[in-house]
């Protein structure tokens, strides 16, 4: 009985010096972090000049692609007006009177496919067209008008234009039904190629950020070439060793993260207000999108994210080449 309550004593006492061992290690290491973390960001604002340097060059890196994003973003949210719904033009033939085009016209008004139809008069358009174009006496000397009636048909929702324009073109006295989307497909496609030269050029600056800031890790590590040999002789590991460089490509990235957050609306601040006089001019309400706070956030997290990796690629690269002898 005795041997038994022994063994069991026994192992209650390891168990407990097991949990013990294990919370003195998850507090050394703790510890280590928070002295890391803070030591590195005292290093850095200690180099206060090449600090801000090394984040405006960041910054400038990270705002480009972010600028142009939201540029795209704004001019596609204008562009979103444009090509819905498609609008049909229904030439139709010379001889129409002005009173077989209004019955017409009311025809298409009563169909549930249509959501309007709107009367172009030849007799308007032709006036309109001397009086933009200048040549008032040439088409005045014309025997008769050469332009037809026209009516715009824009489809009702949930309409497919082309569908609709067969139909309309079997109509009397329809003589042409025209789509015109070409322009809105090659905008689109425009549209498309922006936004992949954008992802080509952010990937192309992002990997130029991971370089600088594996450079200026780089440098870090061989001033602190010295420091690093002691820190082996006593026992230090290689993570141990990484930790402090980790934590400085962390608040570089984060400095730059902040740096591109405050450029993008800063660009967007100085361009508000002439963007807002010209949507005027043409009686929009158009007002510019930025990133927000959640953007902005996401600059400084992805800034961090690239620091880390950055410094992470340096320090794996030099860090086993620094060895005591």
């Amino acid at each position: 009985m005795r041997a038994k309550a022994s063994g069991a004593a026994q192992r209650r006492e390891g168990a407990s010096t097991s949990r013990a061992r294990f919370l003195d290690r998850y507090r050394s290491w703790r510890d280590h972090h928070s002295l890391s973390a803070a030591d590195s960001l005292r290093r850095v604002l200690d180099n206060l000049g090449s600090s801000l340097l090394t984040w405006l060059v960041i910054g400038i890196a990270m705002a480009l692609p972010t600028a142009l994003s939201v540029a795209l973003d704004n001019a596609r949210e204008v562009s979103g007006s444009w090509d819905s719904p498609a609008q049909i033009s229904l030439f139709l033939l010379k001889s129409t009177g002005a009173e077989a085009a209004q019955a017409l016209q009311a025809e298409l008004q009563e169909r549930g496919d249509v959501a309007e139809a709107v009367l172009v008069d030849k007799v308007a358009a032709l006036e309109e067209f001397a009086e933009l174009s200048g040549f008032t006496d040439v088409v005045a000397s014309l025997d008769e008008n050469p332009l037809p009636h026209l009516l715009l048909v824009s489809p009702a929702t949930g309409v497919e234009p082309s569908v609709l324009q067969a139909e309309l073109l079997a109509l009397q006295p329809v003589e042409q039904a025209v789509v015109d989307m070409a322009w809105v497909q090659r905008l689109n496609n425009l549209m498309d190629l922006s936004r992949r030269l954008v992802l080509g050029l952010a990937g192309v600056l992002v990997l130029g950020v991971v370089l600088i800031l594996g450079n200026t890790i780089r440098l870090a590590i061989e001033n602190r070439r010295d420091e690093i040999i002691i820190v082996k002789l006593v026992g230090g590991s290689n993570a141990f060793v990484r930790r402090p460089f980790l934590y400085t490509g962390l608040w570089y990235g984060v400095g730059g993260g902040f740096i591109a957050a405050l450029l993008v609306l800063a660009a967007l601040f100085f361009l508000e207000q002439p963007v807002s006089n010209l949507a005027s001019l043409y009686q929009s309400n158009f007002q510019l999108s930025g990133i927000g706070l959640i953007g902005s956030l996401q600059l400084v997290l992805l800034g961090g994210a690239l620091g880390l990796i950055g410094a992470w690629l340096a320090v794996s690269r030099h860090l086993g080449a620094i060895e005591p002898r």
